[in-house]
């Protein structure tokens, strides 16, 4: 049965749904098996399973670049955002590390405006302010927003944050390293590989105790597996035929998915404060990626296509994809070049975790 508009568009935001669990899932797995052992068996059986559905890719095709550079920073992100969950000293500061970490969407647009030459309105500058000050209100616990009380809530544990915030900085150097090398090779599995060895290696040179597997903390791998990799390739589904419009637009929202399948995961009660804080940041994400929208004017129209443009896909959102577009030889009326620019500009935006 050929993939619909629709169907692919739901199949981008199941993609969505399952990466909110994310930070659940790694809490779970980590309290049974350990923070690093924990992480290398969920990337590993995650590597596996990407192998199976998504392939490996022709690596000589690939710019050095992109390859080396990009799977470094991959790798790096990922053992950031698993071990600043990991070694948080309880349920709720591990939800807290994540949403520290979703101030990635705004550094993105800030290392596309200074590398890449993105053009960005005014309305970045208020957008980043909001994701700080959400962050910040996040942090403050029930006092809402208190800097001597989100000071001393960071010190209980700075390395949890730094990891959280360090993860943030480098997946946006990725999106941008990305952006400009890929060239529409997707990387994914080798990079999940490389980041399940650089796990095993961490593990092997530490002072951690065996593993010992138990019924739950299998289940729980097997599952947070399912979830990263389905999640993978239900967005490429997505971007490849859905909306992708609606798909960057959903995606900006993950915090909050992600704090409410955590907190029920991790039975953990989140007052107020830290919803409405969680809210700001993802307004602020969402304020920052429409301040990089252009706007369309009358002489920009696109005409009836008689076919549509094919879509081919980079990596993730967690893999950030990078898109490019190309009309179709065989078209006779296809899609304006200025009305690829900008569809080209809208998914180029999305760049989900």
């Amino acid at each position: 049965m050929a993939m619909t508009g629709r169907n692919a568009t739901l199949a981008g935001l199941a993609a969505i749904v399952l990466w909110s669990t994310m930070v659940g899932m790694i809490r779970l797995v980590t309290e049974s098996l350990g923070a690093l052992g924990g992480a290398a068996m969920i990337y590993t059986c995650c590597s596996v399973l990407l192998f199976l559905t998504v392939g490996w890719p022709t690596l000589r095709e690939f710019n050095r670049v992109y390859l080396l550079t990009g799977a470094l920073m991959f790798a790096g992100y990922e053992v950031c955002f698993a071990l600043a969950i990991g070694l948080a000293t309880d349920a709720r500061q591990a939800i807290e590390v994540g949403i520290v970490n979703y101030l990635w969407p705004c550094l993105t647009v800030l290392f596309a405006i200074l590398f890449t030459g993105q053009r960005s309105s005014i309305l970045f500058i208020p957008g980043i302010g909001l994701s700080i000050a959400g962050i910040a209100l996040v942090l403050g616990g029930d006092t809402g927003l208190d800097v001597p009380g989100t000071i001393e809530n960071i010190r209980t544990n700075p390395l949890s944050y730094a990891l959280a915030l360090l993860g943030a900085v480098i997946w946006s150097a990725y999106c941008t390293v990305t952006k400009l090398f890929a060239k529409g090779n997707n990387g994914i599995t080798p990079f999940f590989m490389l980041t399940a060895a650089s796990f095993w290696v961490l593990y092997l040179i530490s002072d951690t105790e065996p593993l010992h597997l138990t019924l739950t903390g299998v289940v729980a791998t097997l599952v947070a597996a399912c979830a990263i990799g389905f999640g993978y390739a239900l967005w490429n589904v997505g971007i490849l035929h859905g909306n992708m419009t609606l798909l960057a637009a959903a995606s900006y929202f993950t915090p909050v998915l992600s704090a409410a399948f955590s907190s029920l995961m991790l039975a953990t009660a989140l007052g107020v404060t830290f919803w409405v804080g969680t809210a700001i940041v993802c307004v602020g994400a969402t304020v920052c990626w429409v301040a990089t929208r252009e706007p369309k004017k009358a002489d920009e129209v696109t005409p009836p296509a008689a076919s549509t443009p094919e879509v081919t896909i980079t990596d993730k959102p967690q893999d950030r994809p990078s898109v490019r577009l190309r009309s179709r030889r065989n078209s006779s009326r296809g899609p304006t070049a200025l009305g690829l620019r900008r569809r080209n500009h809208e998914a180029g935006a999305i760049d989900t975790h």
